[in-house]
């Protein structure tokens, strides 16, 4: 299966992996990568950077939103092949190193089987190495606050709760938010459309996720990049307060 590019703003492209979304940044052909899929998205992933005119070499950065298998998948590939800086929030550094691991357990999934769409989910985690180990040699926190000088020229906001470190990157001059899995619009397990939380399960602190969806809803935009789900457009702030009212 190909990638699924969608130009949703200039120099801004929604890819569509096989469960999981990513970003793509781009300035002439020199890009911006926020998060990288599956390992198994690996080939997905580099036609999406050929689609959009770029390759593996321009990459000026990987971005990752928090580094659960389904977002760091390739990073390490491009870090160690290419040389390309993956960067994260500082309290995410660690988890991308796999010194700690914050994502579901197996013996969750399995005392969650019986939930629809689980184990079909399963079977594709599976298959695309969502359980094997790919950890970042040399991740490296964001330089300093604000602004990052990449293409694109993303904000890291912290949105602490679905891992330690998670981050949303803002776009303002574009009213752009990537959200990764702080606030998705589907996933293979959710019953519901729109604008939401995962389901409890994935969360590290579901508290603090919640509470991350008012960091969210003072950003300013009306395009909305979920980590899972598709574009959502609208006000961010009003896809923030749906999800936090769905959250109860």
């Amino acid at each position: 299966m190909g990638a699924d590019v969608r130009q949703v703003a200039d120099g801004t492209y929604l890819v569509h992996g096989s469960h999981t979304n990513w970003v793509i940044l781009a300035d002439g052909d020199a890009v911006t990568l926020v998060d990288t899929g599956y390992p198994g998205d690996r080939r997905q992933l580099l036609d999406s950077l050929a689609a959009v005119g770029s390759s593996p070499e321009a990459v000026a950065a990987v971005l990752i939103t928090h580094a659960h298998n389904d977002h760091l998948g390739s990073a390490e590939y491009l870090r160690a092949a290419h040389g390309t800086p993956v960067l994260l929030h500082e309290a995410e550094v660690p988890h991308a190193r796999r010194d700690f691991l914050q994502q579901v357990s197996v013996g969750t999934i399995l005392r969650n089987a019986w939930r629809p769409g689980v184990l079909p989910w399963t079977v594709h985690v599976l298959r695309s190495g969502g359980t094997e180990r790919h950890p970042v040699a040399a991740p490296a926190p964001f330089p300093a606050p604000g602004a990052l000088d990449l293409p694109g020229r993303p904000v890291p906001v912290h949105t602490p709760g679905h891992t330690d470190g998670h981050c949303v990157f803002h776009l303002p001059g574009a009213g752009v938010v990537v959200s990764g899995d702080a606030l998705v619009s589907g996933h293979a397990i959710s019953r519901i459309d729109g604008p939401q939380l995962l389901p409890d399960l994935f969360h590290h602190d579901r508290a603090r996720a919640v509470d991350s969806l008012d960091v969210i809803a003072g950003l300013d935009g009306d395009l909305l990049l979920p980590g899972h789900g598709p574009l959502h457009r609208g006000p961010v702030k009003d896809a923030a307060e749906r999800a936090r009212e769905r959250a109860f």
